[in-house]
């Protein structure tokens, strides 16, 4: 199987070191990969602040909930 990008040939090299996984499975990914040009990540990564989606009607706010004051 071939590496999809240069992210996932960084992680095997790094599994090959920690003896994770074998000399053999890494070589094996490498040359059926051949000299392609990979790019950095198959899918980039999104953004940490997720869109809320637009709601259609806004709910109406009760008048009276917040201006009343409030005992100590």
């Amino acid at each position: 199987m071939p590496f999809k990008s240069k992210a996932q040939r960084r992680k095997f090299a790094e599994l090959l070191v920690t003896g994770k996984i074998s000399d053999q499975t890494y070589e094996e990914w490498n040359r059926s990969t051949g000299r392609k040009e990979l790019p950095e990540r198959v899918h980039p990564k999104g953004s940490k602040a997720k869109k809320r989606p637009a709601s259609k009607t806004k709910a109406k706010k009760k008048a009276g909930s917040r201006t009343k004051a409030r005992r100590r």
